[in-house]
């Protein structure tokens, strides 16, 4: 063998991470093996994350990235180099992350899964088309040859019937995001038009007093002073206005009146020229000139979206739909389920003559290669033609894991986070043989999750520990699942070896006082649901990804509740609705604020409350110093050279923007004036630098913060700093914060309705965040939670399971009853889980 030349058993077998320092990570050093299966375990804000996509990824993929020329790379954004001493042996690094981002109107299950790119070729290769005179041309390798040129003769056909020449539909044309798009609503299947019902705001409030919704957009709030001019009046109730009046609100001309204008700022204007703009044309105008998200945001209150009246929503031209592949045109098949599919395969296969099956084996070897992973990923149920925009997370991220599946990639570093999200626990076994397929196709797997059966699969663990934030940090332990379950630092190890209590509150046993009762007539797949869920009490609705889980709570219940609480109509799916809750709560795990300017202090009122009291000292007076000068956001007290930012961001031509602390005021934020101001020998800038357990003996004579405090160590968050970041928490700590300002008060006619709200939480964060969910009970609440976790759904006092699956074969009640009650007489898979489950653990 060449000296220098490496055989294959001297070729490297772990990444080696040295000297870790990522967010709260404590100078670790960690050995990832390659070509493995390696789950990455630990508490909410342990540093699972920061190991993870902070350096695995981050590393895998700048290293990648910095490879390319100087020109790609400029128009690439690069990750900033890891706080880390070095990483060895790593692969280049591809990341599918907890929140994929949300695609657009124009995205489908079927042009994200790429499948709708083959059905498109099948169509022009495969189908049937037909000539100008209505004559259908039998599939043929002929037509097939036609479609398949590159000159300018590809797609020209004869028919055999009447000789007319024709041009047949190529696969371009049956794309709806380029040259098949329906003319009238450009592709996207839906018009938008102005909801007239929603241009009045109240019919009993006069012109005057704002009974028109739509002049309340900015700029025409002095519209009735010109109706006035036009003879209308203005201080009378709408409802009591004549036919012509309303209809010139509604409609009218526009035209210039003259009148005498006073601006906001008391000015007035005599003989101004005003234009006139009916209810109607203000939206439309609005719409038009607006540029913010925001206004855009209020002004798409008064549209509602309908079924295109030309394509009828199939986003094509009406034409395409008359070439046939499997007896079904183009529409049809992306209206099928994607567990329907095999079938219409079989039609179209049926219907070629012998000398075309090589052509379409090679179509259709690709489009299975495209819809196997997605099957066993359990979304049988989908159908082609469903809007990306409409899906969760969960099925989000495992269409992405089949397409990168689908690459057949070797050598790369994948790193999931959270791949189970969404998942009924029925789908694990898939999502496990996706891992191992694409370990097998000679790749390394990272996987942070908390799913105990993901868990004890993978070949090897390591655990992050052994608490959260400055407590966590380190590898608390690692090794062969094996050896994890004997380990006693191990905080997984009871859930992989049964011994772990699953109970973290006492659940209900007696009957509710009261019940929501709701029916759902006709709404996607559910079909005359009725169901009564226990008021002050915790609710789980389980069931398949598409079961109806969401079109049941979040569509149906959660407006209707709103919908009665403020007195408007129910929405058309609801039938009836008898509650005594007024109020509706939604939580998610979603991140607070968008920049790092958002902290713990500023979410809550601690921040508030430390201006006024600086503001108020002896030093702050004598300089005339008010609250405003103690926020970093504002110019008075923000540090001038970074801002307040406590970062500053260099921009190195050719090199990936640099970010390092402000060496001015050293990440404090703040000027050094204000860091002057004392109070009991603290700056704001030492108050901001203290956690919560360490905040709470300062503040024991302040009740306002102490009160604050007090709530964040109820929720489990003690261990954040006041000044933390706010977006750089993960779910299950974002959502605990999100709760803290509901445990002041007293909630009886409140619905808190929790989605997915174990996403991120460790099975002990589980029993946290149930904890917390028995204060809010406590106080009155109801208390509605849309999981999977069993561990969660262990904790209820009463479970709604809808199904059997997903899809057209969901949307129906399949189990209903306490916990105990569905684990003693399991009657759907759900339960029959949780059967299992329970039955694992000594309880």
């Amino acid at each position: 063998m060449n000296e220098g030349v490496l055989s294959v058993n001297d070729l490297p077998t772990k990444i080696e991470v040295r000297g870790a320092k990522v967010h709260n990570l404590k100078n670790i050093d960690v050995d990832i093996p390659l070509h493995k299966f390696v789950a990455i375990s630990g508490l909410s804000g342990s540093g699972k994350s920061s190991l993870a996509m902070g350096i695995l990824y981050e590393e895998g993929s700048r290293r990648y990235l910095e490879a390319l020329s100087t020109y790609t790379r400029r128009r690439i954004k690069l990750g900033a180099q890891a706080e880390v001493t070095s990483v060895k042996h790593i692969p280049s690094a591809l990341a599918l992350r907890q929140r994929p981002s949300i695609p657009s109107e124009r995205a489908t299950v079927g042009t994200m899964s790429e499948i709708f790119n083959v059905i498109r070729l099948i169509f022009s290769r495969l189908g049937s088309p037909v000539c100008p005179n209505g004559h259908r041309l039998k599939p043929s390798l002929k037509i097939a040859e036609a479609m398949s040129r590159s000159d300018s003769s590809m797609g020209q056909l004869t028919c055999p019937e009447c000789g007319a020449k024709f041009q047949a539909f190529s696969a371009e044309d049956f794309a709806f995001n380029s040259d098949g798009a329906c003319t009238n609503c450009q592709g996207t299947g839906m018009v938008r038009e102005i909801d007239d019902s929603k241009l009045i705001g109240d019919e009993n409030l006069s012109l005057a007093d704002g009974a028109v919704a739509s002049w309340h957009l900015p700029g025409r709030n002095f519209m009735p002073n010109v109706a006035e001019q036009a003879g209308v009046r203005i201080h009378v109730p709408y409802k009591d206005l004549t036919a012509k009046e309303k209809d010139f609100v509604l409609n009218g001309p526009q035209q210039k009146f003259k009148m005498d204008f006073r601006s906001g700022t008391g000015r007035v204007f005599h003989d101004f020229n005003a234009l006139y703009e009916n209810a109607h044309a203000a939206v439309l105008e609005s719409a038009k000139s607006s540029k913010s998200e925001r206004a855009q945001k209020r002004i798409s209150e008064f549209f509602h979206y309908s079924t295109c009246p030309v394509c009828h929503g199939t986003r094509l031209r009406p034409e395409l739909l008359n070439q046939l592949a499997g007896g079904l045109n183009i529409a049809e098949v992306t209206d099928l389920t994607l567990g329907d599919l095999t079938d219409w395969k079989k039609k179209v296969l049926a219907e070629l003559p012998n000398n075309m099956g090589k052509m379409a084996g090679s179509l259709f070897k690709e489009f299975d290669d495209n819809l196997r992973p997605l099957l066993e990923l359990g979304l049988d149920y989908l159908t082609l033609s469903r809007n990306g925009n409409t899906l969760s997370t969960g099925e989000l991220q495992r269409i992405q894991l089949a397409r990168t599946l689908r690459t057949q990639t070797t050598g790369v570093l994948y790193i999931l986070d959270e791949p189970s999200i969404g998942l009924h626990p029925d789908n694990i076994s898939g999502l496990l043989n996706v891992f191992r397929e694409l370990v097998s196709q000679g790749n390394s797997l990272v996987v942070v999750d908390h799913n105990v059966d993901i868990i004890k699969n993978a070949d090897w663990i390591i655990e992050i520990g052994p608490g959260s934030g400055d407590e966590g940090g380190q590898v608390i332990a690692q090794g062969t699942p094996d050896k994890i379950i004997t380990n006693p630092h191990s905080k997984i190890g009871p859930y992989l070896n049964g011994t772990a209590q699953l109970m973290a509150r006492k659940p209900v046993t007696k009957a509710p006082k009261k019940q929501i009762d709701f029916e759902v007539a006709n709404y996607y797949n559910l079909k005359d649901v009725h169901v009564d869920l226990p008021v002050n009490q915790l609710s789980a609705i389980t069931g398949f990804s598409g079961a109806g889980k969401t079109s049941l709570i979040l569509d149906s219940l959660v407006p209707a509740i709103k919908a009665q609480g403020t007195g408007s109509p129910l929405p058309k799916q609801v039938r009836k609705l008898e509650s005594p809750l007024k109020e509706v709560v939604s939580v998610d795990a979603a991140p607070i604020g968008k920049t790092q300017r958002s902290t713990v202090a500023t979410y809550t009122s601690i921040m508030d409350n430390l201006r006024k009291l600086f503001a108020a000292q002896p030093l702050a007076k004598q300089k005339h110093y008010t609250p405003s000068y103690f926020s970093y956001n504002n110019k008075q007290g923000a540090c001038p050279n970074c801002g307040g930012a406590g970062i500053v961001t260099l921009d190195i031509q050719f090199l990936p923007d640099m970010q390092q602390v402000c060496p001015v005021c050293n990440g404090d934020r703040y000027n050094q004036d204000v860091q002057e101001v004392k109070w009991h020998g603290y700056s704001i800038v030492n108050l901001l630098k203290l956690d919560v357990r360490q905040a709470l003996p300062v503040f024991k004579d302040v009740p306002k913060i102490e009160r604050e405090l007090k709530l964040l160590e109820e929720v489990g968050l003690a261990y954040l700093h006041l000044g933390e970041s706010t977006p750089s928490l993960s779910g299950g700590e974002a959502q605990r914060l999100k709760l803290v300002k509901h445990l002041n008060h007293n909630q009886a006619t409140t619905l808190f309705v929790f989605d997915e709200p174990t996403i991120g939480l460790h099975p002990l964060d589980v029993k946290t965040l149930v904890g917390v969910i028995q204060q809010l009970i406590n106080r009155g609440a109801t208390v509605v939670t849309i999981t999977h976790d069993l561990n969660l759904v262990v904790n209820a006092d009463y479970v709604l399971d809808l199904g059997p699956r997903g899809g057209k074969n969901g949307g129906q009640v399949v189990a209903a009853g306490a916990p105990s009650k569905l684990i003693a007489d399991p009657h759907s898979l759900t339960s029959k889980y949780l059967a299992d489950y329970w039955h694992r653990y000594q309880n």
